[in-house]
């Protein structure tokens, strides 16, 4: 059985966190793509996680303070809602944005390596293809009328058993680590970071313009690290 959530907040600007207990995970899904394959055993140091997506009112601040200019998209009205995760943000400035916050609250942020998204997104539950379980997408709460122009505001709907919102939809979230497609074959069992190079980024949960919209816990995506989609936003992390 999961935990009960516990968040925290170091600093007005620095996001609600929640602490990810450390444990193994079976990693991986052998239903899914070749990506996933094999499904292994990992162990993940406890971590903290932001609860939601970051935003484009945080976001704003950032651009604000440091006089970076604005992902495209930031003017049209499908994207630009206060609430809304920021999107369109390449690797680069999702990682200038944590080492941002990290000078502004003494707190080192970062962005959560692929192990540990996939633990924060299972909450405990290992085998399950979604958050929730295995029943479909279609079967959650007003499905059918979400992600009509773009993502929806963060923190909307129903949490997962550790308290993270839209964990695995809205937007894809950047990883830290390279993409490898056959990495699994390779990965330490403690604490994996990824390949070493690489020219691709992976990112980790769902999108709202694919027509499948909810991502499974498993499911693997990547871009190299300077693209700016519209479906690409990230979530941070830190140490304990």
């Amino acid at each position: 059985m999961a935990t009960q959530p516990h968040t925290t907040r170091v600093g007005p600007l620095a996001p609600n966190l929640v602490r990810i207990p450390e444990g193994w995970f079976g990693m991986g899904s052998e239903t899914g793509q070749d990506n996933e394959r094999p499904v292994h055993r990992v162990w993940v140091d406890a971590f903290c996680l932001a609860a939601c997506q970051v935003t484009n009112s945080q976001y704003a601040r950032f651009l604000d303070s440091t006089g970076s200019n604005p992902p495209p998209f930031w003017q049209d009205s499908n994207f630009n809602h206060p609430q809304q995760p920021v999107v369109a943000v390449s690797w680069f400035e999702a990682v200038r944005y944590c080492e941002w916050m990290s000078a502004i609250t003494g707190r080192k942020y970062r962005l959560p390596t692929e192990a540990e998204w996939e633990r924060a997104a299972r909450a405990g539950v290992d085998g399950k293809l979604f958050p929730w379980g295995d029943d479909p997408p279609q079967s959650r709460p007003a499905y059918e009328k979400r992600w009509k122009n773009g993502p929806e505001p963060a923190g909307r709907y129903e949490a997962n058993a550790f308290g993270l919102y839209d964990i695995c939809d809205n937007v894809h979230e950047w990883c830290s680590d390279w993409y490898q497609p056959d990495y699994y074959s390779v990965s330490p069992e403690r604490n994996p970071g990824g390949p070493e190079t690489g020219s691709r980024r992976a990112s980790r949960g769902g999108s709202w313009r694919h027509h499948i919209k909810v991502a499974r816990c498993s499911a693997r995506s990547s871009i190299p690290p300077q693209f700016q989609y519209a479906d690409y936003g990230f979530r941070m992390a830190c140490d304990l």
